[in-house]
């Protein structure tokens, strides 16, 4: 953690401006509700606005104009990025190389580049290329002519099979899979042949993948997750799958094959994606929503099928009245089938 910062001095680094005092000095980051004298805290959302009246912090980052309440604030345009980029600051330690330690193995062939630091237990394959400052944890398997970027992170346990290609600055969280076969078979009478998974995965730069996560191979050609892409834990991406730029994917959402997903697509928990469709630019699609055709761009879908946001909360408001509504049709066609009996018979009569 570096040393204390004036309020001054964090406005400058965030370049925001300060509305109060600002030769308090800031050690720590904090809540609204913990955040004391020496922490800074933030407020992403005018709903709770009025906790800044009750907060102990030094200061509070917050959007231009909003109501101080007598506090120390931090006017930024993003409270919650700057936020995040004191949390980098104050607690996140500068890189520093400790090079391959005794017990990771690894392959003649394979070439390391400056800064790089291999734990104990990892096993680095034949030709495979590691670019500097890339870290890799115990248990990392990296299968033969695997390539890895620059300033990327491999945490333990993750495993990235032959020939793929991870970018720059790229994180992988702890038993994530990349490369796995793809779920691939041929009907053949009353069993299935497999059909190899000859293809790779490429991760452009500053892609994430969550814990647990699994990006397939491609059955031929290349399965692609685009630059700024974040993957959650427990994410399954199938075989030749088109995952565009700065996408936000979200816990067990799976993406069936060749499924293309367009840029900056939110796909919220649970979502599941059938394959061979397109999911155009600027989606948001809501948690537990099945995708079950091509989306178009620049709009919200929720449900299974899953269909435009509005529609959706219009349809989620009558579920709840189904039965009655039910009964009260039961009831009308009843008493529709009496009076047609009534006006038969009076037919008759007369």
């Amino acid at each position: 953690m570096p040393e204390p910062l004036t309020v001054a001095e964090i406005a400058r680094y965030l370049g925001g401006t300060v509305q109060g005092d600002g030769t308090t000095l800031i050690s720590g980051l904090g809540t609204l509700e913990t955040a004391g004298p020496d922490a800074v805290t933030f407020l992403a959302n005018p709903k709770y606005a009025s906790k800044v009246a009750e907060t102990s912090a030094g200061a509070v980052l917050m959007a231009p104009g909003g109501e101080r309440y007598g506090r120390t604030a931090i006017e930024v345009a993003n409270p919650y990025l700057g936020f995040a980029k004191l949390l980098t600051l104050f607690y996140t330690a500068p890189y520093e190389p400790l090079g391959i330690f005794p017990g990771a193995m690894m392959e003649i062939s394979a070439t390391v580049g400056e800064g790089v630091t291999v734990y104990p237990g990892a096993c680095i394959g034949k030709n495979v290329v590691v670019g500097s400052r890339t870290v890799i944890y115990p248990g990392v398997v990296l299968y033969d002519n695997v390539t890895i970027g620059e300033e990327c992170t491999i945490h333990a346990n993750a495993v990235i099979r032959e020939s793929c290609r991870v970018g720059n600055r790229c994180i992988i969280q702890p038993g994530a899979v990349i490369g796995s076969d793809g779920f691939g078979y041929a009907p053949d009478g009353s069993g299935y042949y497999r059909i190899p998974q000859i293809g790779i995965v490429v991760l452009d730069d500053d892609v994430e993948i969550g814990a647990n996560s699994c990006v397939d191979r491609a059955a031929v050609e290349v399965t692609r997750i685009g630059r700024g892409t974040k993957l959650d834990n427990l994410v399954q991406v199938a075989h030749n799958c088109e995952i565009g730029e700065d996408c936000m994917i979200v816990s067990q959402v799976g993406i069936a094959g060749s499924a293309k997903i367009g840029n900056h697509v939110t796909l919220a928990g649970q979502v599941g994606v059938i394959g061979h469709i397109t999911v155009g630019d600027n989606v948001i699609v809501g948690g537990q929503s099945g995708v079950t055709g091509s989306l178009q761009p620049n709009a919200s879908y929720s449900g299974s099928p899953a269909i435009p946001h509005k529609e959706w909360l219009k349809l989620s408001m009558v579920l709840p009245h189904i039965p009655e509504l039910r009964k009260a049709v039961s009831s009308m066609e009843k008493r529709i089938t009496e009076l047609e009996a009534m006006l038969k018979l009076t037919h008759k009569e007369s």
